[in-house]
């Protein structure tokens, strides 16, 4: 398995198919609200420094990703966040350890850009809380949803 971090340009074609499952295992509202990613915005936020991505490839096949947002933290501005906009592992790969070892290599490269705080959100009805806890994470807050449109 080799866990790096890509450019945007050149995972964007290998993350579609892995988004497709991930949107189908994770989603809420999936009757009403459609996947559609807003592929510009993202190029934009990675030309600009503020998307990270940081992915597990196994025999050059994409197995799992995680998508980070990198910025200043507007309450206390001498800190840097990184706050996780996606995460995932194909179901397959996920013994041995690959999401664990994914998670560490982001710290460990997120770290190296000076982020004081690395945020993780995980679905109520996928979750993966027993490997945060496992790797230190604390759980901070609970966000409600609900379909208004």
């Amino acid at each position: 398995m080799i866990y790096q971090e890509e450019s945007y340009f050149d995972v964007k074609d290998d993350i579609k198919p892995l988004l497709e499952k991930h949107w189908d295992k994770a989603a809420l509202y999936k009757d009403k609200i459609k996947i559609d990613p807003d592929w510009n915005a993202y190029e934009i936020a990675y030309t600009h420094g503020i998307l990270k991505i940081y992915t597990a490839r196994k025999d050059g096949d994409l197995v799992g990703y995680i998508i980070v947002s990198v910025v200043p933290n507007m309450h206390s501005k001498s800190h840097i966040m990184a706050s996780c906009d996606l995460i995932f592992v194909i179901p397959e790969a996920r013994k041995g350890m690959t999401g664990y070892k994914l998670i560490k290599y982001a710290e460990i490269k997120l770290k190296e850009l000076g982020v004081s705080v690395f945020n993780i959100n995980t679905k109520v009805d996928a979750p993966f809380d027993s490997l945060m806890e496992r790797m230190s994470y604390n759980l901070v807050e609970r966000a409600y949803s609900k379909y208004i449109g």
